[in-house]
């Protein structure tokens, strides 16, 4: 029995959350949840996580784990707040203790702030399976948006997190900090080298003008026709015209308040004398 998996798309952000299960009743797990953000007024809010809680919860489901495929640049995490609605164990790869040192450093944030991933309740080896009820799901290390991505493999279905959009809008930018356009391609190759009718669930879509959002696709349908990766292309066409093309790209508007709280899981940095906790933008830094 194949995974059920129900999307949840912010058209805000173009992010994708995802439940998957195998039936009403069961264990479930939640990937790459969204807390909602006004980076005007500094205010955030739960209107995309509660439709989750929501969903879990007429379906009395269990959640057991909440998956992260990275350290998103642009969207706050809901994990936090979907743990303590619903518990599970809020999971991410290992490498996400590089992606907390460079991120410590440049928003000089607290010296408490530990940079050994301790802030989530597991962090997975490459290649670690793991259970979700009764099936067995494996994490696969995807690097090259950043250094430390991460795609579920369960079932059927893979949540490929940045490592690959839909076939009409390509891939991933490479030049965050850590990011690697040779990397990455590789890190393609790995999940297009999986059966052709593998169902591959994206993490965005940005579709262009006249289509509407979609997420799912297959590993066939990347092969022949993702334009930026699609069989042909060869690991110097893709790297070549990867680099060009994010030299051209402006920072994502929520990369700065993004990652300082998905470095912590979906928390917040502990709050200062005034009783108000803050997210720091660093000037001129990146």
């Amino acid at each position: 029995m194949q995974p059920i998996v129900q999307p949840f798309f912010d058209p805000v952000t173009g992010t994708v959350t995802y439940v998957v299960f195998q039936s009403a009743h069961q264990e479930c797990a939640v990937v790459d949840p969204v807390l909602d953000f006004d980076p005007k007024a500094g205010r955030t809010s739960t209107t995309n996580a509660d439709k989750v809680i929501e969903f879990v919860r007429q379906h009395d489901l269990q959640v057991g784990w909440i998956l992260e495929t990275h350290a998103h640049a642009d969207h706050l995490s809901a994990a936090h707040y979907l743990r303590g609605e619903l518990g599970g164990k809020i999971a991410i790869g290992e490498h996400i203790r590089t992606v907390q040192g460079v991120f410590k450093k440049l928003s000089n944030l607290e010296p408490e702030f530990a940079l050994d991933g301790s802030q989530f309740h597991h962090l997975f080896r490459e290649d670690e399976e793991f259970s979700i009820g009764a099936m067995t799901a494996k994490a696969l290390y995807v690097p090259g948006h950043t250094p430390a991505d991460t795609a579920y493999h369960i079932g059927d279905a893979v949540f490929v997190g940045d490592t690959l959009f839909m076939p009409d809008v390509g891939t991933a930018r490479c030049d965050f900090p850590g990011g690697n356009a040779q990397t990455l391609y590789r890190s393609i190759r790995k999940l297009l080298n999986l059966p052709g009718d593998t169902r591959l669930f994206m993490c965005h879509d940005y579709p262009p003008e006249g289509r509407q959002p979609e997420w799912e696709t297959t590993v066939l349908e990347q092969r022949a026709h993702n334009i930026h990766v699609h069989d042909g292309i060869t690991e110097e066409q893709f790297v070549s015209m990867r680099e060009a093309r994010d030299a051209t790209l402006a920072m994502p508007v929520l990369i700065l308040p993004s990652v300082q709280v998905n470095i912590r899981a979906g928390d917040f940095p502990p709050a200062e004398e005034n009783g108000t906790r803050y997210l720091k933008i660093p000037l001129n830094a990146l």
